[in-house]
């Protein structure tokens, strides 16, 4: 009989920025790493609006992950879909019957959507979270196009070309800048019996401002570039009604064909699986160690947890985030295994970035901030550095440059049904 002492596993539950940056961090580590995600791939979420608006494809933001992982020796990939945590355990339960043992838990698997108690909306509203939601988006801008180009009635034309961006966060201002650039500078020669340039888009935000997380005269510069390029921005308006034939807002009714959700997140069912009880927004609540409250072993990171920063503020759900938090995890595993322990987390933030279309942009570094075609500079260059894997950051560039030179976006592809929703 072998007494050779076991190899301590390690499991990963996401291959976002927070989970592969801790199965990276581990590499060198004397533990058995498995990473499990219910899709093959590590997805560049920041730029999945560029895969809606047909600026990029989804290859150019997206990376296998056992590609990006086939030097890591310690480490193994697994498909599947998480249904439950056996913390007495320490099982991983799979939907397909697999359980998988861990001696530490990394939890990592980020946050979607949310539709305020409203999920009903979501056939008429897709949010963008995933490389499903961004080609199903893209599909309905550009077919809305196609559909006004033969529609003989003017008011179901309007319709067509009346495109609704509920939310004015990040998501909400880039959506509404790139499809306006998309129809006013795209677009505008490839149909004759409509004018592309015709089209009414409408950013819809709940609060007073968009960009609520910026300093105000950011919001206030990003709200004026987009009014510049032709967005109709509208502050203070929830939506109450969402169809297949528009929104409503304080019983004002708007037709529109196209609407994308951009309006709010919520974390995935982590908390569930662990048994315990999320905030608002579904995170798990951890300690400074990112760890839940009496189990040391399970590490929740990214997008998934309710970690507090300065003021007991929580850390944002952004890439930089959660690269820190999957490294921390990684780090204190390292210490644990050395009979340490590590020092709190302590989150550092690195600012917000924000682009309003072609050439312009906000940053906010706290009391720096940046703004106009400097900020579009720097935006483009932290968003390339990001991307994982040369051949995406090469692509992606060119892919900008073109674009930038000629005007065109180059994935003007329509799939799948060539139906608008009913």
């Amino acid at each position: 009989m072998d007494g050779s002492p076991r190899t301590p596993k390690v499991v990963i539950l996401g291959a976002g920025f927070g989970g592969l940056t801790a199965a990276r961090s581990l590499k060198n580590a004397d533990v058995e790493i498995t990473l499990i995600d219910r899709q093959n791939y590590h997805l560049f979420q920041p730029l999945l609006y560029q895969v809606a608006t047909a600026t990029l494809s989804p290859a150019d933001i997206a990376v296998p992950v056992r590609s990006t992982l086939r030097d890591q020796k310690n480490t193994r990939v697994l498909l599947g879909e998480v249904t439950h945590v056996d913390r007495a355990r320490r099982l991983v339960d799979l939907a397909d019957g697999r359980h998988v043992p861990y001696d530490w838990l990394v939890v990592a698997t980020g946050a979607r959507h949310a539709y305020f108690g409203h999920d009903e909306w979501e056939p008429f509203a897709p949010g963008l979270k995933k490389i499903d939601d961004a080609t199903e988006i893209r599909r309905r801008v550009l077919l809305a196009f196609e559909k006004a180009e033969t529609e003989p009635d003017e008011e179901a034309r309007k319709a067509l070309l009346t495109f609704v961006i509920v939310g004015g966060g990040p998501t909400g201002v880039e959506m509404a800048g790139a499809i306006i650039e998309l129809a006013r500078e795209t677009l505008v020669s490839d149909f004759h019996h409509i004018d592309p340039s015709s089209a009414r888009v409408l950013l819809i935000e709940a609060g007073p401002r968009i960009l609520p997380v910026f300093a105000e005269d950011l919001s206030a510069f990003a709200k004026d570039s987009l009014v510049r390029k032709g967005v109709e921005v509208m502050c203070g308006e929830p939506v109450t009604e969402c169809g297949p034939r528009g929104v409503a807002m304080n019983g004002e009714r708007i037709a529109a064909r196209t609407i994308v959700w951009a309006a709010g997140v919520e974390a995935s069912p982590a908390a569930k699986w662990l048994g315990v009880e999320g905030d608002r927004a579904g995170r798990v609540p951890v300690n400074d160690r990112l760890t839940l409250e009496g189990d040391e072993r399970i590490f929740v990171v990214g997008d998934t947890a309710a970690a507090t920063w300065e003021d007991g503020r929580i850390v944002p759900g952004i890439a930089p985030a959660a690269k820190q938090m999957g490294a921390y995890a990684a780090k204190a595993i390292r210490a644990a295994l050395k009979g340490e322990t590590a020092a709190p987390f302590r989150y550092w933030h690195q600012g917000n970035l924000a682009t309003i279309g072609r050439k312009s942009a906000i940053v906010d570094f706290g009391r720096f901030h940046l703004k106009g075609f400097l900020a579009w500079l720097v935006w483009g260059a932290a968003h390339i550095y990001f991307l994982i894997g040369f051949r995406n950051r090469l692509i992606v560039m060119l892919h900008w440059i073109w674009a930038y030179v000629t005007m065109r976006q180059g994935v003007r592809l329509i799939t799948g049904s060539t139906d608008l929703p009913e």
